[in-house]
């Protein structure tokens, strides 16, 4: 059987979740499986390279720090972010995804957390 590696069209399915087991992404629960093309940087880091390797039908759980996720710290990319400018209803956590607007447009930002994926090789297609 062939392994998973760059410049492949894959199919998986992933859930993923905090340290602490908040779940926060499932395409198990939606459904649908996620495709990509391996090598790419069309995902984080580490859960591609969590992929590679893999033959179709077999799993792997991966723990994927903030810097193998998101990248490393940078103090020039770090702000603070007044309380009141949050809706009431969203308690901000470690994990949490945010959308905030700039003077450069509308961006997604994470607050720094070590994920876990639980990642199956469903299909290579390519």
């Amino acid at each position: 059987m062939s392994q998973a590696k760059d410049g492949d069209k894959i199919r998986v399915h992933y859930a993923g979740s905090l340290e602490d087991g908040t779940e926060f992404d499932s395409s198990y629960k939606r459904g649908e499986p996620l495709e990509i093309v391996l090598g790419q940087g069309m995902l984080i880091k580490g859960f591609e390279d969590a992929v590679k390797g893999l033959t179709v039908g077999e799993k792997v759980k991966a723990t994927i720090s903030p810097e193998e996720g998101y990248g490393p710290y940078h103090d020039e990319h770090t702000f603070e972010v007044d309380r009141n400018q949050i809706p009431p209803e969203i308690n901000p956590e470690v994990g949490m995804m945010l959308q905030v607007n700039t003077d450069q447009g509308v961006t997604n930002v994470t607050i720094k957390s070590t994920m876990v994926f639980e990642i199956e090789l469903l299909e290579i297609m390519s």
